[in-house]
């Protein structure tokens, strides 16, 4: 970039300033909090985060450094909240992905729990279990998706990418008036947060890493490096 079109001094120094506002303003509006869902926190949070964010730029933009700062939960895709100022409810709208990487495993399990529900149910018989997809429905039949997301391991699952979605509502829906299509009516503008996971964002931290550890020099340990032994990745 060229020196022209750098940002100056005073605008760095301003933006600074303008972080410590929103700081300021965050601070006082979580010590007003009327609860969980307070929209001043939220909107607080906001202006802190773009607030760093031109911070942040202007002074890479000037002096090639950085701030220690991310802020978790943004999504450039989303418009502004346009949504209620005091929310009366909330929908919270969940997608967990996994891959079936041990069948016997979810299998077994599944048959576990058909074995109890048999005694429970006097011995009647029940082969929901004899197949993956069989065994799918008796599982989360059985548990609480949060449950098989801490337990995902033991039924033979995998973890992929996840996303959490909080709307805001001005009344409660209907019962059963959403069940049929339960994802297809979320107003963008009424997401409160968002929090995504996915295995894409570890591996860009990766190459980060990499790239960093390839610009190390090499340090030359010596003699003393024949004697060091790999670390059991479980300790």
């Amino acid at each position: 970039m060229s020196d022209a079109a750098q940002p100056t001094a005073a605008e760095v120094r301003a933006a600074a300033e303008a972080v410590k506002t929103a700081l300021d303003r965050h601070l006082a509006a979580v010590e007003r909090r009327s609860g969980e869902d307070d929209p001043a926190v939220y909107e607080a949070f906001n202006q802190l985060a773009a607030a760093a964010e031109v911070y942040d730029e202007l002074l890479y933009e000037r002096y090639d450094e950085v701030t220690p700062f991310e802020i978790p939960g943004g999504d450039d895709s989303l418009p502004p909240y346009a949504g209620p100022e005091e929310p009366n409810a909330l929908s919270v709208l969940i997608r967990r992905d996994y891959s079936v990487v041990e069948p016997q495993r979810l299998l077994a399990q599944a048959q576990r729990v058909e074995a109890v529900d048999r005694e429970d149910l006097g011995g009647r018989d029940e082969d929901g279990a004899s197949t993956v997809h069989g065994a799918l429905g008796v599982l989360f039949g059985e548990f609480e998706p949060d449950e098989i997301a801490s337990r995902h391991k033991e039924f033979g699952l995998e973890e992929g990418d996840s996303t959490l979605w909080v709307t805001a509502a001005d009344d409660p829906a209907e019962p059963g008036e959403w069940l049929e299509a339960p994802f297809d009516e979320v107003d963008p503008e009424r997401v409160v947060c968002r929090f995504d996971v996915s295995a894409v964002f570890d591996e860009e931290d990766d190459e980060e890493d990499d790239e960093d550890a390839d610009g190390l020099d090499e340090v030359d340990l010596g003699e003393d490096e024949q004697d060091l032994e790999p670390l059991d990745a479980d300790r």
